[in-house]
């Protein structure tokens, strides 16, 4: 194994055992905790998706820039990829919150970062 590895697995345990640690003994309560953070890694992934699609679209432009000033040292191709893949980046929680609705239904609040489908619990 590599270190990194290693320190990505001693990581999950030692936070693995602190869920498991500070939530009692009852299964109800672990749950309940797991729910909650993985709720937060939702939006964490979220948040990160928004930040990396509007760098990417900055570093596109530029490329665009550096492409109308030295066509033959930048490729027009290398711009265009860095703006899909920004567009791709910024509506990926989208497409996410979307997908996640389709498969587990409209009232399920926990697949989604934004607290989408609660209007159609009522109905």
């Amino acid at each position: 194994m590599t270190l990194l590895r290693k320190i990505g697995l001693l990581g999950m345990l030692v936070c693995l055992s602190t869920v498991v640690l500070a939530s009692g003994n009852d299964v109800a309560s672990v749950a309940t905790v797991v729910t909650t953070e993985f709720n937060a890694i939702a939006k964490l992934l979220s948040v990160t998706a928004y930040v990396a699609g509007v760098g990417f679209a900055l570093a596109g432009i530029l490329q665009f820039k550096a492409h109308k000033e030295n066509p033959q040292q930048v490729p027009l191709s290398k711009p265009v990829v860095m703006v899909v893949v920004a567009g791709c980046l910024l509506f990926l929680p989208t497409i996410l919150n979307i997908a996640g609705s389709s498969l587990f239904g409209g009232s399920q609040t926990s697949a989604a970062t934004s607290g989408g489908g609660s209007a159609l619990a009522g109905s």
